[in-house]
């Protein structure tokens, strides 16, 4: 692969998903305001942050491919985020409880040298078991997702909240919906499999 691939992201989770598709990448931290706009709905959001962290690492890699990322999670359309803390952790578990949670994953591929960018907003929707509140307790002190939208790992003891999972890539869950990134790099000229 000829070009540098530059993911605009420090997430550990990211990182890793990236690493699957076994190509060299560099990661950079990008410095925006993550705030929503008046109005701005949860797709147009992670949509646009995704484009935003790519485009604001660009003038350090003048001739890259950037992938920037974006997640909220949304329950009856309101957007819930990382919790922080064990209390906030239990709010958002004790909502999710019995009802289906929606979570909204923006991707962007922006190419610095030409200035051209592909972004999509890639749904997921996991259905909650109805839990009690000594399961969430247990599940967060086990687990401890304080940093992960919406109190869970899905790669991990979180699947044990579910009774549902349905959406095209489960990697977007995670954080980065490899499935359409593969395809965007092809676009580019990046191959995966059978590259030279």
């Amino acid at each position: 692969m000829e070009r540098t691939l530059v993911l605009a992201s420090t997430s550990p989770y990211r990182q890793e998903l990236l690493k699957r598709l076994g190509l060299p990448f560099e990661t950079a931290s990008p410095d925006i305001d993550e705030s929503r706009k008046e109005e701005e709905e949860p797709e147009e959001l992670v949509m646009r942050l995704s484009l935003e962290k790519a485009k604001a690492v660009a003038t350090d890699y003048p001739d890259a491919l950037i992938i920037g990322s974006d997640q909220v999670a949304t329950i009856d359309d309101e957007i819930i985020g990382k919790p922080g803390t064990h209390e906030r952790a239990m709010e958002q578990l004790r909502a999710a409880s019995g009802n289906d949670v929606v979570f909204l994953t923006g991707l962007a591929l922006y190419d610095s040298a030409t200035g051209r960018s592909h972004t999509i907003c890639e749904p997921f929707r996991v259905d909650f078991r109805t839990l009690t509140e000594e399961e969430i307790d247990d599940y967060l002190r086990r687990e401890e997702p304080y940093d992960c939208a919406g109190s869970f790992k899905s790669e991990g003891l979180g699947i044990a909240l579910f009774s549902l999972m349905d959406g095209e890539d489960p990697n977007s869950l995670i954080g980065l919906p490899l499935i359409q990134l593969v395809s965007m790099l092809r676009e580019n000229g990046v191959q995966v499999l059978g590259g030279s």
